[in-house]
């Protein structure tokens, strides 16, 4: 019988009578369509005894060490470019490793500081503030954006979504509030949506004044809240925006939502799906190692047409980004279908970037497409 357990990283120790023996067992993360659990397990005493008999008894740990070694090197799940899970239970992130500290930007002149929401759940955020003219001499619209990464990877702080955040705080005179979640395998989905709740939560607990973060309590002004967020993170805001509109949080706004390339999905295939047979059991495989739990493709959580709230959502302005070469294209096309005839009383519009594949802005940010989108979104954001 267990009696005790505590975690360590990837290892779990667990702690059983009599108290002179441990046993550890190293575990995969599971997912619905490869179920990995490898266990290896022994007990020791704590104080080894000092006779001929502990050799073997040494032998036999040693070879299971190299056991343990071995399957830290053996590859459980491929899913490059995004991560590989080895069947030690070890995650190696194949990108958005890469981390900028909080700053004042030279180039934009937004200072960003980094802040905790929740310690117990490793919750945090990145915010921004335009200090060209400062302080401001009227409050300033709030942005909330929820990065992208296929629910994996990427964080505020990766090079690519600092300088995104900056660029947007800037021309759009707002401040920004970049959400750090929890990623998956190690939190599956739908953790991140969660976090990136308490998160919002945490935002409107400044109206009035009374936060924990100066810049939002003097300068944000929460009649105009914006949530915005790429691929995976578009899915995010997109459940946020329905919450927001089911739940309501006093004094907090929600003028409008943007979704850029967001990650929906669904297994009858639609529009240039059809064509792209390669990637389609790629994309259903990672969205079941990023939630574990999942009905399958068509769960409400990444097919907005088998969610009944779609028609809730809490803004009355919505802007959905596409890219031409995207396969996840048409379903932001046919999200704005789905939305329309939910009885939704805004007004939604779609863009898209001819000849551009997924996140290309976060790829090559200083191109003239990139500059366009960037352009759209900041527009969109002061037409309010």
């Amino acid at each position: 019988m267990m009696k005790k357990k505590q975690i360590l990283g990837n290892k779990m120790i667990r702690c059983t009578a009599p108290p002179t023996k441990i046993s550890l067992y190293v575990a995969t993360k599971p997912n619905s369509n490869l179920m990995i659990l490898n266990s290896h397990s022994f007990s020791f005493p704590l104080t080894l005894p000092l006779h001929k008999s502990s050799k073997p008894f040494l032998h036999s740990l040693k070879l299971r060490r190299k056991t343990l070694s071995t399957m830290d090197d053996e590859v459980a799940v491929d899913l490059t470019p995004v991560l590989k899970l080895y069947k030690s239970g070890r995650v190696q992130r194949l990108a958005g490793e890469e981390v900028l500290p909080p700053s004042l930007d030279p180039k934009t002149n937004v200072e960003s500081k980094d802040v905790v929401i929740s310690e117990e759940h490793n919750i945090s955020a990145r915010l921004f503030i335009p200090k060209t003219n400062f302080p401001p001499t009227q409050k300033l619209p709030l942005l909330v954006y929820i990065h992208g990464g296929a629910f994996c990877i990427e964080t505020p702080f990766s090079p690519n979504y600092h300088n995104y955040l900056n660029s947007v705080t800037s021309l759009a005179n707002v401040i920004g509030v970049s959400v750090h979640y929890r990623r998956a395998p190690e939190h599956p989905v739908p953790t991140g949506h969660e976090d990136s709740w308490l998160a919002l939560k945490w935002v409107a607990s400044h109206v009035g004044g009374n936060g924990t973060d100066e810049w939002l309590n003097k300068y944000a002004d929460f009649e105009k809240v914006f949530l915005g967020g790429d691929s995976a993170g578009g899915n995010i805001a997109h459940h946020l925006s329905i919450r927001v509109g089911k739940e309501n949080l006093d004094g907090l706004k929600l003028e409008g939502s943007f979704y850029i390339h967001p990650y929906f999905w669904g297994v009858d295939r639609i529009g240039s799906e059809l064509d792209q047979a390669e990637y389609i059991e790629k994309i259903h495989n990672l969205w079941r190692f990023a939630c574990p739990t999942t009905t399958g493709s068509d769960d409400p959580l990444i097919n907005p047409a088998n969610d009944p709230d779609l028609g809730k959502l809490g803004c009355k302005r919505l802007l959905i980004c596409v890219a031409g070469q995207d396969i996840l294209k048409d379903r932001g096309w046919y999200y704005k279908e789905l939305l329309e005839k939910s009885g939704w009383g805004g007004v939604v519009e779609v863009i898209e970037t001819k000849d551009e594949n997924h996140v290309f802005h976060m790829f090559k940010p200083t191109c003239d497409n990139a500059a366009v989108l960037l352009n759209q979104v900041v527009s969109f954001i002061k037409g309010a």
